[in-house]
């Protein structure tokens, strides 16, 4: 029972308005986040959530495809995701393609809730808020059609 009278003083500790202290901050040092790392947490976090078929915009998906495919160049593994990373805390922003047929407000809490989760987990920063923006929904008429668009070759 020691742990939960220690959350209690520090769950009044922190309503009273004193600081309370962060698993990332010691008397041995700072430990700080560089924005990439909560970025990449949360980007492969929302693409576990079954559901999302894909991070980004239109724009940012096809500009990151011409990228992927060029050798030697680095996968956007944020691609569709901003954060903001203070010394205790983190916001972030999701831009998000959902499967068709799927609910979007059920999608948009499973990825919220595992957004949280991993990022607090790894972390030690609180996460203050996760916007979610559904740019499009990825129909399955979507990858026929990229199949029959490109031609056989006219020379072997």
């Amino acid at each position: 029972m020691p742990t939960s009278s220690s959350q209690e003083s520090s769950s009044s500790a922190a309503s009273s308005g004193i600081a309370v202290p962060s698993a990332l901050q010691s008397p041995e040092g700072n430990t700080t986040i560089a924005d990439a790392v909560v970025q990449k947490i949360a980007s492969m976090s929302a693409r576990d959530v079954a559901g999302v078929y894909a991070l980004g915009g239109g724009a940012a998906r096809a500009l990151g495809a011409v990228r992927d495919r060029i050798p030697g160049s680095s996968q956007s593994a944020g691609r569709g995701v901003s954060v903001e990373v203070g010394e205790r805390q983190a916001a972030i922003d999701l831009d998000l393609v959902t499967e068709y047929g799927v609910s979007i407000a059920d999608v948009a809490t499973a990825v919220r809730r595992n957004v949280i989760a991993s990022v607090e987990g790894m972390t030690g920063l609180d996460v203050t808020e996760v916007n979610i923006s559904v740019n499009d929904i990825h129909l399955p008429s979507d990858d026929d059609e990229d199949d029959t668009s490109a031609e056989p070759p006219r020379v072997r």
